[in-house]
Formats: C-alpha cells, structure tokens, sequence
C-alpha cells in the first residue's frame, strides 16, 4: 500500500491490527471520523511484516508484554485513510485521527500506527493520548496530539530531526550535531527536549510563518542560545508519506 504514495502524503494513514476484526464493523466506524477503510489493502489474514514494522515503529517506553503479543497474534490488517489534512483543518483531522484509534482499541483491534510518521505507541498510552482531546478547549489538545503523531528525535548524518509535524500543518524541528570530529554529541534527554520546545513554539507561541529566518532561541533567558534557521524538505521526494511541504526549522548553535 505504501507504494502507492503520491495520494497519501497529505492524510493519516493508520495501520490497524486485531485478532478476528470485521473490516465492515471498522469501516463503519471510521466514517464516523470521516475516514476511508481501504479495502485494496486490508486483508483477513496475518501479514508478517507486521512485527518488525512495528518495532521500528514503536515509542517503546509505552509498549507492554501485552502490546508486542498483539500485534505477534494478529490475524486482520486494516488500512484507514484519513480526510486531507488542509492548512485550516489539520487540528480537526489529527483529532479525529487520534478519537478513531482511541475508538477502534475499544471495539476490537488491538494494535494500531501511523503510517504517516511512523510512529506506534502501546494501547494504554494511545488510550491516555485520546483522553486529552476530548474535553477543554481546542489548544488543549495541542500537547497529545504532538505526542500522538510527531516522532522524535530520529538521528540523520547531520541532525536530530522530527517527523509528523505536517499532520499539524506546521514544519518539522531539526537539531544540527556536532561534526563528527569535534564537540560532545548531546545526550537523549537534551536532544528530545529541544526538538519538542522547538516543535510546541511553532505549534503554540509562534506561528511558523511568523519567524524570520536568522531569529534566536532559547530554552530559558539564561540557556545556550540558538539560530533559527529555516530549510525545505529535501529529506523525502514530495510523493513521499513523510514529506513535509512546511520545510523544518533548524537548531544552529549561536
């Protein structure tokens, strides 16, 4: 299915997994959410590449003994198509996305992921993710949907960098490393955190469209201050299901 990649970029694409699922109960309960059950894909059996995508998927703190005999167990696959995520309605279609999962983890499936980041977490995160979205105000929802759909940090030759954000209709964060000959690679922690205070800035403080390229940032007024510094996706083609036509802002040190 992911093949087929030029009318998926710009939707959530959730890889649904359950032990004797009924994709015709699925599929009605994802039009509710407006979602679409690909039937070309979906399929009534095992697949075996199942376990293994998930793993490379997987936001592991959040996945039990349980979760990984799951999706070792399953025996139906299920393809749901999201709505376009449009600059107005990224909010709403990454809600709805989120309120469906939560929806079909009760109904029968037992593991899901997006495609569209690849990212997976285990049923009871993806279950605590839902309920931050169901009550409040719609900025409420910010932070459980950036944890639902963004993944982070992923390690590339040159940077740390996100991927997921244009499902918020917002750009991806990046972190430039240390050349591999001089300067203390960051732990874990450090890198995670400046990718998310980087990511919930553009989300919540500051539009991306309304910072300049060449501005600064930082943690707190007395941390290390870095260059805003803002760069096209040339990380995937643009038929891609990770490609982000926001572009990414880069951490450069200042």
């Amino acid at each position: 299915m992911i093949d087929d990649q030029a009318s998926m970029s710009s939707r959530h694409v959730l890889c649904v997994l359950g032990t004797g699922l009924d994709l015709d109960e699925v599929e009605v309960i994802a039009g509710k959410e407006g979602f679409e059950l690909d039937r070309e894909y979906s399929e009534t059996e095992p697949d075996p590449r199942m376990p293994a995508a998930f793993e490379a998927c997987a936001a592991r703190a959040s996945f039990t003994g349980a979760d990984w005999a799951a999706v070792e167990e399953h025996d139906t696959v299920a393809y749901l198509l999201s709505p376009p995520v449009l600059p107005d309605a990224s909010f709403t279609v990454a809600r709805r996305s989120l309120v469906l999962t939560a929806e079909l983890l009760r109904s029968g499936a037992t593991a899901v992921k997006n495609e569209s980041s690849g990212l997976t977490h285990g049923r009871e995160r993806w279950l605590d993710l839902a309920a931050g979205v169901y009550t409040g105000l719609p900025e409420d929802s910010v932070v459980p949907l950036y944890r639902a759909w963004v993944k982070r940090p992923i390690a590339a030759s040159s940077v740390h960098h996100s991927c997921g954000m244009h499902l918020l209709g917002a750009p991806d964060a990046e972190l430039e490393r240390p050349p591999a000959d001089g300067g203390a690679e960051p732990d874990a922690d450090t890198v995670a955190g400046l990718l998310d205070a980087l990511a919930l800035h553009l989300l919540t403080e500051r539009p991306a469209r309304d910072i300049e390229d060449g501005e600064g940032f930082r943690l707190t007024p007395d941390a290390p201050q870095w260059i805003l510094r803002h760069h096209p996706c040339e990380r995937y083609e643009e038929d891609d299901i990770f490609f982000n036509p926001h572009g990414y802002w880069r951490l450069t040190p200042g």
